[in-house]
This record gives C-alpha cells, sequence and structure tokens, in this order.
C-alpha cells in the first residue's frame, strides 16, 4: 500500500509556479474588463464627463476669446489654440474625481473586502481600475478634440508630434487617477471622493499656464505655476502640437525650457509615489 501511495504521488502532476507579472497583468486585465462593462451599461457616466469640457471650450473660446492677451497678442483665434492645450490637461485631470468615486463606491459595497479576499495580486484591483479610467478618458480626449477642431483649433507639426502630445495628456491623467485611488479608499463615502478630488484641482489647474501667459503672473504665483506639473504637460502639449502664439515668451524657469522631460518625469514619480500608497491603503482598508 506505502509502494503504490508513494507511485501515485510521484505520477501526480505538480503545478508549475506561478508568473507573479503574468498573474498581476492577468488579474489586472479582468478587473479592467470588468470596470469597462460597467461604464458601458452607464452612459450616463460618459455623458456627463464630456459635457463639462464642452462647456469649457465653448466658453473660454467665445467669452474670453479676444480680451486675454498671450504673447502680445489679443487674436481669437491666437488664444484658441493657446487655450486647447490647457483644456485637454484639465479635462483628463478632473477624471482623477472620477476614479475616486468609483472606488468609493466599490468599497461603500463591500466589493473592495470581496476582491482581497480572492487569490488576486494586491495591486490588480486598482491597477485595473486606473486603466479603464484610461480607456475613459481617451475616448473623451478623441471626442473633445473633434470638438475643438470644430470650433477652430488647428495643429502645426507632424502627426507623430500631435500624437505624442496625446499621449503625454493620457499619461498624466493615469498618474492623477492614482492619486484619486488613493483618495477614494481613504474616505467613506462616493460624495465625499468627489468633492475630495476637486477641490485641491481647481488651484492646481488654475494656478498654472493653461489658460493665461504665465509671465503676466505676480511674481511668487507665476514661480508655482511653472513648477507645476499640470503646466509641464501644457508646455509640452503646446510645443508638440505647434499652438504657441507669435510673440510668446517661453519662462526661464526649467520645467517650462525642457517641458516634454518635465512632464515625463513628473508622471513617473507620481506614479511611483501613489501606486505605493494607494497599495498599501487598499490592503488596510476597511468598508
Amino acid at each position: 500500500m506505502s509502494a503504490a501511495t508513494d507511485a501515485a504521488t510521484d505520477a501526480a502532476p505538480v503545478a508549475a509556479p506561478t508568473n507573479p507579472v503574468g498573474q498581476s497583468v492577468r488579474d489586472s486585465l479582468v478587473v479592467a474588463k470588468r470596470n469597462l462593462i460597467r461604464m458601458g451599461r452607464i452612459p450616463e457616466m460618459l455623458i456627463f464627463g464630456l459635457l463639462q469640457p464642452i462647456m469649457f471650450v465653448v466658453l473660454f473660446t467665445y467669452v474670453f476669446g479676444g480680451s486675454i492677451q498671450v504673447g502680445g497678442s489679443t487674436s481669437p483665434q491666437a488664444y484658441r489654440e493657446f487655450l486647447m492645450a490647457g483644456i485637454f490637461a484639465q479635462t483628463v485631470t478632473f477624471a482623477t474625481a472620477g476614479a475616486g468615486a468609483g472606488i468609493a463606491d466599490d468599497m461603500h459595497k463591500g466589493l473592495i473586502d470581496r476582491f482581497r479576499s480572492l487569490p488576486m495580486a494586491r495591486g490588480a484591483v486598482l491597477t485595473g481600475r486606473t486603466l479603464a479610467d484610461l480607456v475613459q478618458t481617451a475616448l473623451t480626449l478623441l471626442v473633445l478634440a473633434i470638438v475643438a477642431l470644430l470650433v477652430g483649433w488647428r495643429t502645426h507639426e507632424n502627426l507623430g508630434k500631435v500624437l505624442a502630445g496625446f499621449g503625454l495628456l493620457l499619461l498624466l491623467g493615469y498618474a492623477f487617477s492614482w492619486i484619486g485611488a488613493l483618495i477614494g479608499l481613504s474616505v467613506r463615502t462616493p460624495e465625499a471622493a468627489t468633492s475630495g478630488g476637486l477641490i485641491w484641482l481647481f488651484p492646481l489647474t488654475f494656478i498654472s499656464n493653461a489658460f493665461v501667459d504665465a509671465n503676466q503672473m505676480p511674481a511668487f504665483l507665476r514661480h508655482i505655476a511653472e513648477w507645476n506639473p499640470f503646466s509641464a504637460t501644457v508646455q509640452a502639449c503646446r510645443e508638440l502640437f505647434g499652438n504657441f502664439p507669435p510673440g510668446f515668451r517661453t519662462p526661464e524657469a526649467w520645467p517650462m525650457q525642457h517641458p516634454v522631460w518635465a512632464s515625463l518625469i513628473w508622471a513617473v514619480v507620481i506614479i511611483a509615489v501613489f501606486r505605493t500608497l494607494a497599495v498599501r491603503k487598499y490592503r488596510s482598508a476597511t468598508a
């Protein structure tokens, strides 16, 4: 009997060790698919997410265009092209509030506790959520770019640079979605996550070069705007889109002189810091 048992044991297949990286990727994609299906079943989320940036485009283009000076010119066309990089960047960062609210909603319903009880990679739930938000942000940017073209926005660089500009915008949105994830795990209700996700975004986006020339700001605000990670991406997109107005003077601060590198560095730092904090919070958070 012992020999037979030993033989059966020897003949039993031995499970191959699981590749942790492969498992993390698979789990993240499964969670991302789940969130995309959920978003598809609630089209109001995408519709309302589009209305705000479209209103910003129309209001700033037709209300403020011609009254705000950029590069020594008050030309409506010059301001329209100057503006659009800021509107694009604001749109991807404001998606942070939605990401935080979605995770807070999952926490409130107890889904996060269920996910943690499964044999999943510890960061897969958050990574999947942020990837799904990235897809939604890309769709929003596509629609917004079409609206911008309709109101007269144009690019003046080759297709490769234009696509690189949109790539930087998506990278900024992905980085900020990790801030939203941390906020969503740190509050008790989706409403609190929405408020907490927006309250700090307003000073971040308005004390920047998104809507006005930072050279016209008071000195202390100008320095904040020039080293703002949001401003770096806006400046990089204007460079890649060819949207600097005639006579525009580039600030001397390093992020404004090297905006593409600055935006990449900022995005990597934000992802590294806030992903680590969010995953750590995920392991200890309770509904």
